[in-house]
């Protein structure tokens, strides 16, 4: 479907799978303000609770799944596909973490942690990339992270915080490497796949808590401040739309500058 704007998204199917959280919520508003058709998919009723308080039910339908059931994902994209068709744009940013110290941290927990980033966001990316790519279009956008890039550092987080955990970084840099294999192995199919990885983004109870803490993120950031989550909101819409047709196989940090020192 190709649009006489590029950043045009009306009436284009997109699934966004973690859609009920602080930056999710803020993706799923932004998609609807540009009248996409979406899809929010969380855990158990997170996403009709959202789409609820949010005011977002004539543009915004809710689907509950736990994305790190395989089982459960593979047969969510073939009834979703079977009942409304493929999807023009697939967003993923769920995600799976201990928050142990590394010292605390198992192995059994490292690995509960890999499948729910890595082994559940590349099945509901192939689930969906395949059929995708029969159609010949698609976009696909997969949450990364700063710390997919760099290390966390142990000065910022003084007690009562812990350091960002191994796992997590770990996952969100897989995630990178397979955005850009994604993207060369379906870019003949017409389907792109890019990475984004935000910044410090502390959700408003971090906010209010920690404010000393914050305030430490902030002074790590070349512009002074943490994000906003409409300022990730905008780069998703960016890479979903035809504005990016031809961008894939990128990491886009949306991070103030944070991996730039």
């Amino acid at each position: 479907m190709s649009s006489p704007h590029p950043f045009d998204l009306k009436e284009r199917s997109i699934w966004v799978f973690g859609g009920a959280g602080y930056l999710g919520a803020a993706v799923v508003a932004q998609l609807a303000e540009m009248q996409a058709r979406v899809l929010c998919v969380d855990l158990a009723e997170r996403a009709a609770e959202m789409i609820r308080n949010a005011g977002l039910e004539a543009q915004v339908s809710a689907a509950s799944l736990n994305a790190a059931d395989i089982a459960a994902v593979e047969e969510f994209v073939k009834e979703q596909i079977a009942a409304h068709g493929v999807p023009h744009g697939l967003v993923v940013m769920t995600y799976a973490s201990t928050a142990k110290r590394f010292d605390d941290l198992t192995a059994e927990d490292f690995d509960m942690a890999n499948h729910g980033n890595l082994t559940a966001t590349f099945a509901l990316a192939r689930a969906a990339g395949q059929r995708m790519a029969e159609r010949g279009r698609g976009s696909m956008v997969l949450f990364s992270s700063m710390y997919g890039s760099v290390s966390p550092d142990p000065a910022v987080y003084a007690a009562p915080m812990n350091p960002n955990p191994i796992e997590y970084g770990v996952g969100k840099a897989g995630i990178q490497q397979m955005a850009r294999y994604l993207a060369v192995h379906w870019g003949r199919q017409g389907v792109r796949c890019n990475s984004l990885s935000p910044g410090p983004f502390p959700n408003p109870t971090i906010q209010f808590q920690q404010p000393e803490f914050v305030e430490s993120l902030a002074q790590k950031v070349p512009l002074g401040r943490v994000g906003q989550a409409n300022e990730i909101a905008g780069a998703v819409t960016f890479l979903l739309s035809d504005a990016s047709s031809f961008i894939t196989g990128q990491n886009l940090a949306v991070d103030g500058g944070w991996t730039a020192w």
